[in-house]
């Protein structure tokens, strides 16, 4: 992987990650504010989906997205520091198409496999 693109990329996923966190917050913000000062009984509501499967479905995403932020960043860190791409468990390389697929992968395949990741 080329220095230069290998770390654009890098970013530029996380930037896409960052997007989805900030879209998920923004709606779990929204929910919260059109719900303040409801006594809306929707736990019933035959027609639509529940508050708190709402609430439970946006801060998942929520939750997901910053969880992938943080692992872009600390993919970065690695980057950073020299460590990308390098199986925290044998030392070997992550092959590119891993990486690919997993750009913040930690571990080569065998070893992911080895340790259910």
């Amino acid at each position: 992987m080329d220095e230069n693109s290998g770390r654009r990329g890098l970013e530029r996923l996380r930037a896409d990650a960052v997007q989805r966190a900030d879209a998920a917050a923004s709606a779990l913000a929204e929910l919260v504010h059109d719900r303040r000062g409801s006594n809306d009984d929707d736990e019933h509501d035959p027609e639509g989906v529940t508050l708190s499967s709402e609430w439970s479905r946006l801060s998942a995403l929520s939750d997901a997205a910053v969880d992938e932020v943080r692992r872009f960043d600390d993919a970065l860190a690695r980057w950073d520091a020299g460590t990308y791409g390098i199986c925290a468990s044998c030392g070997n390389r992550i092959p590119d198409a891993r990486l690919e697929v997993r750009p913040f992968a930690t571990h080569c395949v065998a070893c992911a496999e080895r340790l259910g990741r």
